[in-house]
């Protein structure tokens, strides 16, 4: 497969009153188009500097990011971005939080056929019936599914994804790692998560991207064998469990590595 998101030899240090602050030290990472990469670490490795980096908010002290071949220097429409916080706009109804990137991207589009977009993504997760409701109205996980279809409502390229799922209970954060794999067998996209969860990164990832500590680089890669179909079952395989167990190393070993390992 072709490699969709490339990141070549990228550092980046913050300016801080002691100095600079190293927190990516010659980055390599690839991710063919069509896949699903969760990045893992240790706290404080530079995993969100990672995501705002392909977002093109802000460029790299040295290396480059390329996005379907092209480099990336500054924000670009076709990137989709979910965080921890759903950030919806409470003056707006769900319907109209979801379509807002399409106001942005395609300002030409009918509000027709933007709400027919919208629409059958809350469809999809669940949400058909609360389209008029405000964010406050709704339960933390029926925001963050609303937050899920504004980042894609857009069709993006590529799906950026920091922490989305942490500030949930575990038994609605594992129904929405199952939203979000019928999301994406439903809106194939490219996607870059962002997690502190081993059984996350397992669970929706195709391959599992291992930084290391401060100042990061990439430690390991694995590739996620499991069923396309998978689910939560799936975790409580021998396979799964191999594969958590080698991440909970790969993490023991990032930790102790690394100028200011966390």
């Amino acid at each position: 497969m072709t490699d969709f998101l490339s990141i070549r030899g990228v550092r980046h240090a913050y300016a801080t009153e002691a100095g600079p602050l190293p927190v990516l030290d010659g980055l390599d990472l690839s991710v063919p188009e069509g896949r699903f990469c969760a990045v893992v670490g240790p706290s404080g490795c530079g995993k969100s500097t990672l995501t705002r980096l392909v977002a093109g908010l802000m460029r790299p002290d040295e290396g480059e990011v390329w996005l379907d071949g092209a480099k990336v220097t500054s924000p670009r429409k076709s990137v989709g971005m979910a965080f921890q916080n759903p950030v919806l706009l409470e003056w707006r109804t769900i319907l109209d939080n979801v379509i807002l990137p399409l106001e942005i991207v395609d300002p030409g589009m009918s509000r027709r056929n933007r709400v027919a977009r919208a629409e059958a993504l809350l469809d999809m997760v669940g949400l058909s019936g609360f389209e008029d409701k405000r964010p406050s109205e709704l339960s933390g996980g029926m925001r963050q599914r609303a937050s899920l279809c504004r980042s894609i409502v857009h069709k993006p390229s590529v799906l950026i994804m920091d922490e989305p799922f942490g500030a949930l209970d575990a038994f609605t954060r594992e129904d929405l790692w199952q939203t979000m794999r019928s999301l994406k067998a439903a809106e194939p996209f490219t996607a870059v998560l962002i997690t502190h969860d081993l059984r996350e990164s397992v669970f929706l990832g195709d391959q599992v991207v291992v930084l290391s500590g401060r100042p990061a680089r990439t430690q390991h890669v694995l590739d996620v064998d499991l069923p396309e179909d998978r689910d939560i079952d799936t975790l409580y395989t021998p396979e799964a469990g191999e594969m958590l167990h080698t991440l909970r190393e790969e993490i023991r070993i990032a930790q102790g590595r690394g100028t200011e390992a966390a």
